[in-house]
């Protein structure tokens, strides 16, 4: 090969790597005329492109009212899915209807279940799972599929139903056969989910079919849904499965939600399965374990405890395996010890250790109710300190069984509240509304709960201030007030949105490595703007990730470092046809429209988050270190990749 052949072939090379990624679609004005409108809740005015001779305003206007949820608009789409002659415009509005519970919704969708092409049918299936109720329950159960994309529509409607508890022993019949290895992953998976995710099932026979699907589905993401169904079973028709799964699944999501579901039986019953986990090479599995010891130990009081408690490595497991001691067979001087742990610690092992202390009996309450009631004074201590003590409290407090009295601990709460901690304000507000504590007639004056109200401000205090409301209303006799509901007050920067292009991609440095994020800014630009927007000011670098959920989340940008912090704004949440995986990011809330600064990562399908939680971006490297995130652990650094 000559010179100048080499130099040619590099310089295409180069430039092809250097090439611009693709602009969004956010150079139509038109298109930023509907999302704006979307985003301001504009349900008459978004109404209107429904009638548009363009195709793509339609789709686009369609999907758009499933993020307002408003039912005015449930009478146009439901002629938009009947009579548009754009598939896809049917399709979004099918999913918007299902995203607008009511009447109108139900009987659009019912009729769609008709439609000549077979992907609106499958997204009305899904859709009525989300509304129809049980008068009209036939039309699902009695649905004929015809191919694999009806029968996953038909799976996720079931699984729809069971979380709205609107299914019965046919729904269930039928979701058993939808198990079935023949079937489609995504078929098997809304299945697994019915199971999983119910709160109860109706119907026998379905065991063989949850047990084959947890011992031999080739996807983890089904097993693990069917191993969390087995709390729908007796303890002795599982218990061999589930000492099966913990030594042989090489999933350690599948093995914390075996872990998990022991939690439904004695422990007395599934103690080699759960004591067993505590050792596992996975330190998820480890803290799963360690929170159902202690969930169930004051039912189970165990005497190794103390053993296990010295041996474990993780903190995590440390602080809850103390829990369970305070709640089981405590020693004289467990309290002190686990003081003594505390005064050790690292800020975040000292936050589970004060909670911890919460869990504390007669007579050793008395000694936890001291100490964190001193530690909430402490202007030094950190914000997650604060918290931890405070809901530690109102757990003793609970647990008191009137050792202590209702006084002490109302003298305690209202020296909480004067210190001003949004946080602290929250959760002690909760506890004064809990009708089984009696505060009612124990609070005489509540201008310390007046004074609070007005050190806190929406939108940055939504989650404390909605509490305190309560607490002042249901002291005062009154009915409870309205919830509360952010303003709109943060429109779309849309300057910064048309700058961002398709495929944008982000690098999160941690202290555990490195996360490469895909950004969707097509589908989600208001929450895709607020977090570029937060990368350019390197607010996000050295936040915390505060939260950890086992097989569940990872969760950060809180800037308290303990969840209940926000800044002076909220986003509108943003909701698509995009469905939670693992690895999606999507923007933590209090609820609707109220979404900020803290974001977070799944480590498998979470359905339930599903058109609930602005989903913006998806992991496309580092997913091991997404699951080897704990709390405490770091970020260094979020910058974006040019």
């Amino acid at each position: 090969m000559r010179w100048y052949q080499l130099f040619y072939i590099l310089l295409i090379l180069g430039a092809c790597s250097t090439k611009p990624s693709a602009p969004n679609k956010f150079s139509d004005p038109v298109l930023i005329k509907i999302y704006d409108l979307k985003d301001r809740r504009a349900s008459d005015s978004l109404l209107a492109y429904l009638h548009s001779e363009n195709p793509t305003y339609r789709r686009e206007v369609s999907i758009a009212l499933a993020s307002v949820q408003d039912s005015v608009a449930s009478i146009g789409l439901g002629n938009a899915l009947l009579e548009d002659p754009d598939m896809e415009v049917r399709s979004n509005a099918a999913f918007a209807l299902g995203q607008t519970p009511g009447f109108r919704s139900v009987n659009a969708l019912i009729p769609a279940l008709h439609d000549q092409d077979r992907r609106v049918v499958r997204q009305a299936l899904e859709a009525l799972g989300k509304v129809v109720e049980m008068k009209d329950l036939d039309a699902l159960c009695e649905y004929q599929t015809a191919d694999t994309l009806l029968e996953e529509g038909l799976a996720w409607a079931f699984y729809r139903l069971a979380v709205r508890n609107k299914a019965d022993s046919t729904v269930t019949n039928k979701a058993a056969d939808l198990l079935t290895a023949s079937n489609s992953f995504q078929t098997r998976l809304g299945a697994a989910n019915y199971f999983g995710r119910s709160a109860k099932v109706q119907g026998k026979g379905f065991g063989e079919a949850l047990i084959n699907a947890a011992l031999h589905d080739v996807r983890p993401e089904v097993r693990m849904m069917a191993v969390s169904g087995f709390r729908h079973m007796a303890v002795e028709k599982i218990l061999s499965v589930l000492q099966n799964i913990i030594h042989s699944d090489k999933d350690y999501r599948v093995r914390t939600n075996a872990v998990r579901v022991c939690q439904n039986f004695p422990l007395t019953e599934t103690q080699s399965v759960v004591f067993a986990s505590l050792r596992d090479s996975a330190e998820m599995v480890q803290v799963a374990a360690s929170e159902v010891i202690r969930n169930l130990s004051d039912r189970y009081p165990f005497k190794r405890l103390s053993e296990d408690l010295r041996e474990s490595k993780s903190w995590r497991v440390k602080s809850n395996l103390c829990g369970a001691l305070l709640k089981s067979i405590p020693y004289d001087n467990a309290v002190e010890e686990i003081i003594t742990l505390y005064n050790q610690a690292p800020v975040y092992f000292k936050s589970a250790l004060a909670m911890a202390l919460g869990e504390a009996r007669y007579p050793q309450n008395k000694k936890a109710l001291g100490f964190l009631s001193q530690e909430l004074k402490l202007a030094t201590n950190a914000k997650v300190v604060c918290s931890s003590a405070a809901a530690a409290l109102v757990s003793l407090d609970r647990n008191s069984n009137e050792s202590i009295s209702k006084k002490e601990f109302l003298e305690i709460y209202k020296n909480a509240i004067v210190q001003g901690d949004e946080a602290v304000i929250g959760i002690v507000a909760s506890a004064l509304t809990d009708t089984a504590l009696h505060y009612k007639m124990e609070v005489k004056d509540l201008q310390f709960l007046y004074e609070a109200k007005t050190k806190l401000v929406l939108p940055k205090d939504i989650e404390s201030l909605g509490p305190l409301g309560r607490a002042i209303a249901y002291l005062e006799g009154k009915e409870n007030p309205m919830p509360l509901k952010n303003e709109f007050n943060h429109p779309i920067e849309w300057k910064l949105v048309m700058t961002i292009p398709i495929g944008q991609k982000v690098e999160v440095k941690t202290s555990k490595g490195n996360i490469i994020l895909r950004l969707f800014v097509e589908e989600a630009p208001g929450a895709v703007a607020n977090f570029v927007e937060l990368t350019n000011k390197k607010y996000f670098d050295g936040k915390y990730f505060h939260r950890a959920v086992p097989n569940f989340v990872i969760q950060t940008g809180c800037n308290r470092g303990d969840g209940y912090g926000s800044e002076d704004y909220s986003i509108r949440s943003e909701f698509s046809l995009r469905r939670y995986t693992s690895g999606s990011v999507g923007m933590a809330s209090a609820g609707k429209d109220t979404e900020g600064t803290q974001w977070f990562i799944t480590h498998s399908p979470t359905p339930h988050l599903d058109s609930r939680y602005s989903l913006f971006a998806e992991v496309e490297k580092g997913l091991k270190i997404v699951d080897s995130i704990e709390v405490g652990d770091r970020i260094l650094e979020v910058r974006l990749i040019p």
